[in-house]
């Protein structure tokens, strides 16, 4: 497992659909050793922290694997590594991680919380209305990562598991629950699981109980 890729970028406006929009979608590669701290990577900032950034989102990971896969939907158009909007492009890790899983990268440790929800942002960046549903039904979404130790990252690091979280299951569950219209008893008993996993961050605790309850026969 490999770290292909770090990417970092700045706010900016652009236009869209007639308005001005402020977004850090636009990330390019950074050579050397760079600084990864609780919230962000040196040289990286999040536009809108309402839902974008913090300690459960400090670093997002898109796998290398699915670049293929894009370029067979999207022919004709150019996908650089950082496309997504990811800080951190990896080879040999993917949805199939899970939550609370934990691993060493140079000299920073950090943790997966999540899995990543489009906003219309990614659909700026392609130039495209649909293109945060395609990325969603593609269930093809990257993840997120918490920082636990903070240190330096290049890329080129391998990335090295340390830890899985008990009880736990692969990121790519998140994401179907997040999306299945209807709960059968295997989800149900999943989501009861989910809130008791630490890394779990507590708004998708309390959106997963919601959605459970509203679906309980």
């Amino acid at each position: 497992m490999k770290l292909i890729s770090l990417c970092c970028g700045l706010p900016r406006e652009v236009d869209w659909h007639g308005h001005r929009v402020t977004t850090s979608i636009f990330k390019e590669p950074v050579e050397g050793r760079v600084a990864l701290r609780t919230l962000n990577l040196d040289g990286d900032r999040q536009s809108d922290l309402t839902v974008h950034g913090g300690e459960y989102k400090a670093v997002y990971c898109y796998p290398i694997s699915h670049y293929e896969y894009w370029r067979r939907e999207l022919p004709g158009r150019e996908l650089p590594v950082a496309a997504f909007g990811e800080n951190f492009t990896v080879d040999g890790l993917d949805e199939s991680v899970h939550i609370g899983d934990a691993f060493a990268i140079g000299s920073a440790e950090v943790v997966v919380t999540q899995p990543r929800l489009p906003c219309y942002k990614l659909g700026i960046r392609f130039g495209m209305d649909d293109m945060v549903k395609r990325f969603l039904a593609s269930r093809r979404t990257g993840f997120y990562v918490a920082v636990q130790r903070e240190g330096e990252v290049g890329a080129g690091d391998e990335i090295k598991p340390l830890a899985r979280e008990t009880d736990s299951f692969p990121v790519s569950e998140i994401t179907r629950l997040y999306i299945a219209k209807e709960y059968t008893a295997h989800d149900h008993q999943l989501i009861d699981k989910a809130i008791r996993l630490n890394a779990l961050p507590d708004s998708w605790k309390q959106w997963l109980s919601e959605r459970a309850n509203l679906r309980r026969t």
